[in-house]
């Protein structure tokens, strides 16, 4: 039986691996090999791998985990779990059953792309989410966002250490005539239809179509589809969760522990909102060390 399975082989789950494995902890690490920043060309704000594409990144993290013996990396999907603390059981998709006395779920999440053409296809280039991310390379250009609700107006202020010239789109939402009024004060235009596609002009550049006929040509566009977990392994296990205005997001405690003892959680599956690859490597590295401390006797 292992110290502790992780569930989720990306930032998070890695991190947690690395400080069990310091530890003499033995860990089993299942991942897909599908990180949810795959899209992205490159990852921004990580201290020592700042402007690194992040498969890069993760690629050289397990191969410095090779030198920890108790660390065991397995390409498969967690099908189910099962059991309690100090005796859970994950079964894989391929029928391979894993034992052990603590779980951290760092499965992460999955975005939803909205039906519109050209979306899909321009996510993580000239669509993206997160101005700490990708912001400072398109600084001073021309942004534009996505209104989604109440949330939109904070980024919008947010955006102004970037940028000056700022569009943004209602893609039908009601924007409540006082906030209109503030983005108006701040001569941020508000274009009123839906969007019905988008077309990508380069990697930093796209055209915003929308049904009153209108075609707008922008530098980048931020949007915050709605996002799901990549797993529903804590539906089955009843874990506690929040709303968040994008999606759900697993509950956990100070100590980053679910509502279940013994079942710890790291990463975007409990903060969707704020992607982050220092973010998931830090909630990553606590989990295995809070994991590890409760099982010291």
């Amino acid at each position: 039986m292992d110290d502790v399975i992780i569930i989720g082989g990306s930032f998070a789950g890695l991190a947690g691996a690395l400080q069990l494995g310091r530890a003499r902890r033995k860990v089993t690490v299942l991942d897909t090999g599908l990180p949810r920043n795959r899209f992205a060309g490159y990852s921004h704000g990580l201290l020592g791998h700042d402007h690194k594409p992040p498969l890069d990144i993760l690629a050289e993290a397990r191969r410095q985990l090779a030198r920890y013996p108790a660390i065991k990396l397995v390409n498969a999907r967690a099908e189910s779990v099962s059991g309690a603390i100090d005796d859970f059981n994950v079964l894989t998709s391929e029928g391979e059953s894993f034992g052990a006395r603590r779980l951290i779920l760092s499965y992460g999440i999955t975005d939803q792309m909205p039906d519109v053409p050209g979306f899909a296809e321009g996510w993580g280039t000239s669509i993206v989410p997160c101005p700490y991310c990708d912001g400072f390379e398109v600084a001073g250009l021309h942004w534009s966002l996505v209104w989604s609700g109440p949330q939109s107006h904070n980024q919008v202020r947010l955006f102004h250490d970037w940028t000056d010239k700022l569009t943004v789109f209602a893609d039908g939402h009601d924007v409540p005539p006082d906030i209109r009024a503030d983005l108006a004060r701040r001569n941020i235009p508000v274009v009123d239809g839906r969007i019905t596609g988008i077309a990508q002009r380069g990697a930093h550049n796209a055209t915003v179509k929308l049904d009153t006929g209108r075609n707008v040509a922008v530098d980048i566009l931020f949007a915050h589809p709605r996002n799901k977990p990549s797993a529903s392994l804590h539906e089955s296990l009843g874990l506690a969760t929040v709303d968040t205005p994008v999606g759900i997001a697993l509950k956990v405690d100070e100590r980053r522990q679910t509502s279940m003892p013994g079942i710890y959680a790291a990463g975007d599956l409990t903060t969707p909102f704020l992607p982050s690859v220092t973010q998931a490597s830090s909630q990553g590295a606590m989990a295995g060390i809070f994991a590890q401390q409760s099982m010291v006797v």
